[in-house]
């Protein structure tokens, strides 16, 4: 029940209206005024399954090619991955944490407790500390994201229980979520887009 409660909790903290505030940086391109190719990827956005063109994908049309590379790489990022979406949803939150990209959290913190992440290992993730208390396999992703971002390797013992929890699949789903996001969160940052002025969030936002 006390579980319950706090994913609950945090889930209300996150939650909110789906739409961001986008800076001046990148204003929303209005349909009429993009060109043909631009309407073509934001179509595809729009009929894939995040079924809206949002975060940062307005930034991403004035690369029209760009953003229609990288809305496929995300499509099985996001929603084919072999890992399971919990682990995947807290690599999603490791990544907008180091980066300090308010909007990646505020979009995902909720999609990760809903994915079955134990809403302290959210606060923790959050606050920049390593959870206390984790499954086998969440330490994994833990471990192997931390020193793939400190020290741009891993070494031969978390590798390895990488590839015996995961597999070589896994592992290489892994480093494809963490570099995909860390994208997003970099364009999201440039593009100054935020969540909704009232949401509640463990850090700043980057650059602010």
């Amino acid at each position: 029940m006390k579980t319950f409660v706090r994913a609950t909790a945090i889930c209300l903290l996150f939650a909110g209206s789906a739409f961001a505030l986008t800076g001046e940086r990148f204003p929303e391109i209005p349909p009429d005024k993009m060109t043909a190719q631009q309407r073509a990827v934001a179509d595809a956005i729009k009929s894939g399954p995040r079924g809206r063109v949002s975060g940062p994908f307005n930034p991403l049309l004035r690369s029209p090619e760009l953003a229609d590379r990288l809305q496929k790489v995300g499509e099985y990022i996001r929603f084919n991955t072999s890992l399971d979406k919990r682990l995947n949803e807290m690599a999603i939150l490791m990544t907008s944490q180091y980066w300090g990209c308010q909007y990646e959290w505020f979009a995902h913190a909720p999609l990760a407790i809903k994915a079955g992440l134990d809403p302290d290992i959210v606060a923790a993730i959050g606050a920049g500390n390593k959870p206390a208390k984790m499954k086998d396999d969440e330490a994994i992703v833990w471990e192997f994201a931390t020193q793939l971002r400190r020290d741009h390797h891993v070494d031969d013992d978390v590798f390895a229980r990488a590839v015996d929890k995961l597999g070589e699949n896994g592992v290489m789903d892994l480093i494809g979520v963490s570099g995909y996001y860390a994208t997003m969160a970099m364009t999201l940052n440039v593009a100054r887009v935020s969540p909704p002025a009232d949401a509640q969030l463990p850090f700043r936002q980057a650059g602010r």
